[in-house]
């Protein structure tokens, strides 16, 4: 019985030594924890975006850095948007974009300024424009400040102006800046900032081509500002024209002047050896003419050397007395 009650004690101070190794372990994995992320789970819970301990261990665990969701959903939290539900902020949805391979504070940054410019762009829109490699913060903030695009860019065409002619044949030099703002909505598979560029550049030069004088457009240049507007240029872009301004006009060369020389000599050209072909010919009758002469005195010539013999023969036979 004394054997029994020996082993039974054994096994409870074996037992009362696992629970508490299973403990001091416990307790030494929270007083690392709280060690190296109490300052991130206090941060959160003084700013209102309550982040339990437990999973910024289980975000170390994942790869993901604990300090960049901390930031963003205190980000998010503090101007007033949504951190729970189907559309807020979440926890879970940060990491999953972090994993995905997003930008999350520029994310929460463009929400949060659209939120304050009362645009409608939620969590899953910013976070699809951010993963098909657009910069979701600058979309956001052309959209509240629209830009100036220079129309050529000399940057990219290496060019300052467009060269377009007018129906009259005077060249004419534009260079046109547009004001674009960008479509959130279209910006996921729209045409980029360049598309933008070409088709203004191709409506001003076809607005140009349909003037009957140079001096129309140089008059007025919102001709051409409305000519292009009116083509709806923007159509399937991830920007959408403002304004598009004429900022300079010169005058180049008279095209048409110049073709109308250069026709005029190919002309006086043809004209030229069409005389020539002609002198050539004239030139080729007259020698035929002169050989003709020439054959037909040699043929006189030997009808003369005939007639005396002609007069012999008739001697000898007695036909002349």
């Amino acid at each position: 019985m004394s054997i029994l009650i020996a082993e039974i004690t054994t096994l409870q101070l074996a037992l009362i030594s696992l629970i508490a190794v299973v403990a001091g372990a416990f307790a030494l994995f929270i007083v690392i924890s709280m060690m190296v992320y109490g300052s991130l789970w206090f941060q959160a819970y003084m700013s209102g975006a309550s982040i339990p301990l437990l999973s910024l261990i289980a975000m170390r665990l994942r790869n993901v850095r604990p300090a960049v969701i901390v930031q963003a959903k205190i980000m998010a939290k503090q101007a007033g948007l949504p951190t729970s539900g189907s559309q807020g902020v979440s926890t879970s949805r940060l990491e999953a974009h972090y994993l995905a391979g997003g930008n999350v504070p520029s994310v929460i940054r463009a929400i949060i300024a659209a939120h304050r410019a009362d645009f409608d762009l939620n969590f899953d829109q910013a976070a699809a424009i951010d993963l098909a490699g657009r910069d979701v913060l600058e979309a956001v903030r052309t959209s509240v400040n629209p830009k100036v695009i220079v129309c050529p860019d000399p940057r990219k065409s290496g060019r300052m102006t467009l060269s377009a002619i007018a129906k009259n044949g005077v060249e004419l030099q534009v260079r046109a800046q547009v004001t674009v703002r960008t479509n959130l909505e279209q910006l996921i598979g729209g045409a980029t900032e360049d598309t933008v560029i070409a088709r203004v550049g191709e409506g001003i030069i076809t607005a140009i081509g349909s003037s009957e004088t140079h001096f129309q457009v140089m008059e007025n240049p919102d001709l051409i500002s409305r000519a292009v507007l009116a083509r709806g240029l923007d159509s399937q872009t991830a920007f959408q024209i403002v304004s598009i301004d004429i900022a300079d006009i010169d005058v180049g060369q008279n095209i048409g002047a110049r073709l109308q020389a250069d026709q005029a000599e190919a002309d006086t050209r043809v004209a030229r050896a069409r005389a020539e072909e002609r002198r050539a010919l004239a030139m080729a009758v007259e020698q035929e003419m002169k050989a003709k002469v020439a054959e037909n005195r040699a043929m006189v010539v030997l009808s003369e050397a005939k007639v005396p013999k002609a007069l012999a023969g008739a001697f000898r036979k007695g036909g002349m007395a």
